[in-house]
């Protein structure tokens, strides 16, 4: 299919669709009466060659494939409303509001500590708080306006929500300074001859890497399990467990705890990190700015821009 098959209003309307789950509300949001939309809809379909949505007690439920579409459709119409709204008037430094975002104790480690600083200099009256993304009220919050923007691996926000790519992580071993596998390469053998420290981050898409492991039939020996990963730097610094970590949390726990990382000798798949927030705040000035400042600093497409200026 080229580009010219489709006309972007379609887009736009799938998108609302993914949120909205009910073609009442598309019309309501759009402007447009309910017969238009189904007929755009049957367009949809029969450029697709799928039903895209089906019609269910709860509403419009997407098929497989549109949640397939979901991502990288919400990707596009984000950065051409960011780009066509770049100029808008909104003044962070004179907003006096507070803003939660959901994230994990990652994004917390990760994050909270490079944005606190870029909204005490752009936007001081603009107060942060965040809840855990593994709660089981995110979606209803979300939807409801409590949540203002999600961070993570969120398969449970995959639908329904807009949603833009902040960047894809590999998993690394992460161990002490001068540890015995402290050297140029980390066998499978020497993996599997440690002793581990592995986190239990049930409701997040990090909880998954332990059943990867598993399913590569890869036996570890665990001497520690915890339920969150602000203490694995201070018990890595004291120990000689290894643990398996995203990326960027290994760069961000490395230089405090003097700890060191090495390539996974397991192959596992790289984790997409994204940003999701619902439609209701998809307009608002305030939630696009954070958004933008959010991407600037963390997405791949950020710091290739930053590190270019260096």
């Amino acid at each position: 299919m080229e580009l010219s098959d489709i006309d972007l209003n379609q887009l736009v309307l799938f998108q609302q669709l993914m949120v909205q789950r009910r073609v009442s509300r598309v019309a309501e949001n759009m402007g447009l009466t309910q017969p238009a939309v189904s007929n755009t809809l049957a367009k949809l379909r029969k450029q697709f060659g799928d039903d895209l949505f089906v019609r269910t007690p709860a509403g419009m439920v997407p098929t497989p494939f549109a949640e397939q579409l979901a991502e990288p459709i919400g990707y596009a119409l984000g950065m051409i409303h960011s780009g066509l709204n770049q100029h808008r008037a909104f003044d962070p430094a004179t907003v006096k509001r507070s803003l939660t975002i959901g994230m994990t104790d990652i994004g917390e480690i990760v994050f909270l500590p490079a944005l606190v600083d870029r909204l005490r200099r752009e936007a001081p009256g603009l107060s942060l708080n965040t809840v855990r993304t593994s709660a089981t009220t995110l979606r209803d919050d979300m939807e409801a306006g409590q949540v203002d923007l999600a961070i993570g691996p969120m398969p449970q926000l995959k639908a329904g929500f807009f949603q833009r790519r902040l960047f894809r992580q590999r998993y690394v071993c992460l161990f002490r300074q001068g540890h015995p596998l402290d050297r140029r390469r980390l066998s499978l053998a020497d993996f599997k001859a440690a002793e581990h420290l592995t986190v239990v981050s049930a409701g997040t898409g990090h909880g998954q890497v332990d059943d990867l492991i598993r399913r590569a039939g890869i036996d570890r020996i665990v001497r520690l399990s915890i339920p969150h990963f602000v203490s694995v730097g201070h018990i890595l610094q004291r120990s000689d467990l290894v643990a398996t970590v995203t990326e960027r949390l290994a760069e961000s726990l490395a230089t405090p705890f003097g700890l060191t990382t090495r390539p996974h000798p397991v192959a596992l798949p790289e984790v997409a990190i994204n940003v999701f927030w619902h439609a209701k705040v998809h307009r608002s000035p305030a939630h696009q700015w954070l958004r933008t400042v959010v991407f600037e600093l963390f997405g791949d497409d950020g710091r290739a821009l930053a590190a270019a200026r260096a």
